[in-house]
């Protein structure tokens, strides 16, 4: 029997997914499906800072008190934020969440200085104590936030549970997170569209995959223009400010939770972003404040 394209929608981690499967039939599609989901649930469980039962939740509630141990998967997920955090020289920072307290992209009104200085107080991987497996925040106040990590580690987890069941054609996509399982039966690649950041309902142009992962950044959903200036949504953990130079970054890599991490750190890196993104080796894909779309190896 020939294979299928089975498609499943589902809502986790505050986005619309959809899980691409080609299976003999629906029924399988079906319970590959739900263990897939069920996976993206757990980890939602596990790591939102929305859920007061959740991992994340009780380190950031023993910021100030000494410190507590985490399991194997959090262990390696903040090791791989303090290697993001490294190697983007204090840019890509998970303690910078609680910038999100003074800039309000609702308001239309930029915060006053002395609430991003108060607030910065806060924010340094390089103030808290990661000694495996005890994690400590040493400020009451403090808090991690893995919202840059999580959704593109589950896009990996799921492409990797469906492979490990059977699927050789397929693709996760969370929210625009995207892990390709392999391409179409016949040989041909997966065409994904690259939203044009001015004019999100456009797609200014599009990426064929066959495999691995896809992310992107940028100021699609949320940013403010104030006296002909736009303020982006990112911001920039060390002055606690929105980044400039930069609207969009995609990026494709062997697998999501880099694309992801790559396409965020070349934002926060504005106009040098461009040229970092060239020495990562990375397929990539930039558009700068002036409407310049720019696209290396992809």
């Amino acid at each position: 029997m020939a294979t299928q394209l089975h498609r499943f929608s589902f809502k986790a981690m505050a986005c619309l997914n959809e899980l691409s499967l080609y299976c003999n039939n629906k029924k399988s599609a079906r319970e590959i499906s739900d263990q897939a989901i069920a996976m993206v649930n757990r980890l939602e469980q596990r790591y939102s800072r929305y859920l007061a039962d959740s991992i994340l939740s009780k380190i950031n509630a023993s910021a100030g008190r000494p410190g507590i141990n985490v399991d194997a998967e959090t262990t390696a997920l903040l090791d791989y934020a303090q290697t993001c955090y490294q190697q983007s020289n204090g840019l890509f920072d998970v303690t910078s969440g609680v910038l999100r307290n003074v800039w309000d992209f609702k308001s239309n009104k930029l915060p006053e200085q002395l609430a991003v200085d108060a607030v910065q107080q806060l924010i340094g991987w390089d103030k808290l104590d990661w000694t495996p497996p005890c994690i400590t925040l040493p400020v009451a106040g403090m808090e991690l936030d893995f919202g840059g990590i999580v959704k593109e580690y589950a896009a990996d987890g799921c492409a990797n549970l469906c492979r490990s069941l059977g699927v050789k054609s397929g693709m996760v996509n969370m929210g625009g997170d995207i892990h390709i399982i392999g391409p179409h039966p016949d040989g041909s690649p997966w065409i994904i569209g690259i939203q044009d950041p001015g004019n999100p309902d456009n797609v200014i142009t599009s990426i064929e995959l066959k495999q691995g992962g896809l992310a992107s950044s940028g100021d699609y959903q949320r940013s403010m223009v104030i006296d002909d200036k736009r303020y982006s949504h990112i911001l920039n953990p060390l002055t606690g400010w929105p980044v400039q130079g930069l609207r969009a970054v995609s990026v494709v890599a062997p697998h999501c939770l880099i694309a992801g991490s790559t396409s965020t750190i070349a934002m926060l890196k504005g106009e040098d972003g461009k040229r970092w993104l060239d020495s990562t080796g990375l397929s990539y894909l930039w558009i700068d404040d002036q409407g310049k779309c720019f696209g290396h190896r992809c």
